[in-house]
């Protein structure tokens, strides 16, 4: 009798709190600066070094470069295709750490729900599009900070 009593008592005590409710879908959730997103891909950074799909855990990423046709260029390749799979993407920031250039980098934007698989593949230019919410670490519109505090 004493378990149920204290149980009630819990419930009651429970109901007349204040309720801790997310209005979601009207108002955006502000995410931390260190929450890995879906990423962002600038392809004039790129140099095509394919590190990003190498180091991939899934193989989501697909990178294909050609031949850069202007010779006076000092880039020898041109990038082709930029491809993730965001079906099998676990967002783990690993091809952001490795991009020599920072041509990838993660946003906080994290909203990819649909009713079709087909429409988690993203190409290039959907990847280049997507330059809202980027974090504030990778934002080169922010001046960077060094390790004394001074901006460099």
């Amino acid at each position: 009798m004493k378990g149920l009593v204290t149980g009630l008592g819990l419930t009651f005590k429970n109901l007349t709190a204040k309720k801790v409710t997310y209005k979601y879908p009207d108002v955006p959730l502000e995410m931390p600066d260190r929450f890995r997103g879906i990423q962002h891909f600038d392809p004039e950074k790129c140099i095509v070094c394919n590190q990003c799909a190498r180091v991939c855990p899934t193989d989501c990423i697909t990178l294909t470069g050609k031949k850069n046709p202007d010779p006076e260029s000092k880039m020898k390749l041109v990038i082709d295709t930029y491809d993730i799979n965001f079906e099998i993407c676990i967002l783990c920031d690993l091809c952001t750490e490795v991009c020599p250039t920072e041509a990838i980098v993660m946003t906080n934007k994290f909203e990819l729900a649909s009713y079709s698989r087909d429409d988690l593949f993203k190409n290039m230019k959907w990847l280049n599009d997507n330059n809202t919410l980027i974090r504030q670490e990778n934002n080169s519109a922010m001046p960077k900070v060094a390790k004394g505090g001074a901006k460099e």
